[in-house]
């Protein structure tokens, strides 16, 4: 989490006086006054120019009345022509940062409750439910605009996974799939793809998810990491002419439930060693031997070996240097635990557009963070193999 979140978050919960807010606020002033007028005059605060354009002529008090309270401000002013401050056109600028905080709180998962205690700290009499609805509908547009993008370029690795919210429907409190789409494209860069909300995790709801991914341009899907969901699987095959990897780590999970408590390290550990193997046939044999192996005490656990082994080992067919993160969902797991912690905050949203709203503001900013990121996910060099521009793949090849 940044810097200015956690100060948000520190805001409402530490509930902090109204000196520390009027100072923050001054500071702020005082900093856009002396960027403006230093564009007016051509030059900075005591700066000698050449290309001065007019002089200053000291200051003028003026008392500036915020929500949190009043603000002793120092206005320059000019020796030729004026100068009045951009932010104090009448309550402008500041209906503006009320909201401006306001979404952030709602973003960060903050509860109505405290929400209003946010306004309250900000010198307001409080704020009602819907007052909070209604300035948080203003997210709704860039939201939307950001789930239904075009997707470009080539994708060749996506997580998909869902996780459940509360929401009322119809006077009965029911709970609802969020389901999120992660992919990594030909640069190796991380991104959202997608979300959507469906009463279930059900084939013809994932179809629908996929397919509306593809119609916005998702292609060069080689590879797609989920947990065992049969309707996730159907819906790849149909959809997407990619692998599926299961996810290893809900494998594991479902195979250590036959291992009984005393033998789950030692099952656990005999597994590992086929995960250890360099190359897909290496960890083949090791998965065959090691079923083997178990057949004997543990029948239902080698079953369930045998029948899992082409979907829990298809990563090892990619580049040695992708398998760490390939082999699991966990890089949409963290997604969804953040999704999972500022949700449970709200605890039961009103509507399914309000869950699109905060989810897809949170996505929203997990993607902006992966962006300005300067390390890529996977380097540019090891996604070259994937690729299925012959031009790209040539340009790969040494003395090329």
């Amino acid at each position: 989490m940044t810097d200015p979140m956690m100060h948000l978050r520190s805001l409402v919960e530490k509930a902090p006086d109204a000196d520390i807010l009027r100072e923050m606020i001054s500071f702020a002033a005082e900093r856009l006054m002396e960027m403006e007028v230093g564009n007016l005059t051509g030059a900075g605060h005591g700066e000698k120019s050449a290309a001065r354009l007019v002089q200053r002529n000291g200051y003028r008090e003026r008392d500036w009345q915020t929500r949190a309270g009043t603000v002793e401000l120092r206005i320059p002013k000019l020796r030729k022509g004026s100068y009045f401050p951009g932010f104090l056109e009448p309550r402008r600028m500041a209906e503006r940062a009320l909201t401006a905080v306001i979404q952030e709180a709602y973003i960060q998962g903050i509860s109505t409750r405290s929400v209003d205690d946010l306004v309250k700290a900000l010198g307001m009499d409080g704020i009602s439910k819907s007052q909070v609805s209604r300035l948080c509908e203003e997210l709704d547009e860039k939201v939307g605009a950001f789930l239904e993008r075009p997707i470009e370029g080539d994708w060749p690795y996506l997580w998909i996974d869902a996780t459940y919210v509360k929401v009322r429907q119809n006077g009965r409190i029911v709970s609802v799939a969020v389901i999120v789409a992660v992919g990594v494209n030909s640069d190796g860069r991380r991104e959202v793809l997608g979300m959507d909300i469906g009463p279930s995790e059900a084939e013809p709801f994932w179809t629908a998810f996929l397919r509306k991914l593809t119609r916005r341009g998702l292609r060069g899907v080689k590879l797609v990491i989920s947990d065992a969901h049969e309707g996730i699987k159907a819906a790849v095959s149909k959809l997407l002419c990619a692998t599926w990897q299961r996810c290893r780590v809900h494998f594991m999970r479902n195979a250590l439930a036959h291992a009984g408590k005393s033998g789950r390290r030692v099952v656990s550990a005999f597994i590992a060693t086929a995960f250890a193997q360099e190359t897909p046939e290496a960890a083949s044999q090791q998965w065959r031997s090691i079923a083997d192996q178990v057949r004997p005490k543990l029948p239902k656990l080698a079953t369930l070996m045998d029948d899992a082994e082409p979907d829990v080992l298809a990563y090892m067919t990619f580049p040695r240097e992708h398998r760490a993160k390939l082999h699991s969902t966990n890089p949409i797991e963290r997604l969804n635990g953040e999704i999972k912690r500022r949700t449970e905050v709200v605890g039961i949203f009103p509507n399914e557009a309000a869950i699109t709203r905060l989810v897809g503001a949170i996505l929203m900013e997990q993607s902006d963070e992966w962006a300005v990121q300067r390390a890529r996910y996977m380097t540019l060099e090891t996604m070259v193999p994937l690729s299925d521009n012959p031009i790209v793949m040539l340009s790969a090849v040494p003395g090329s």
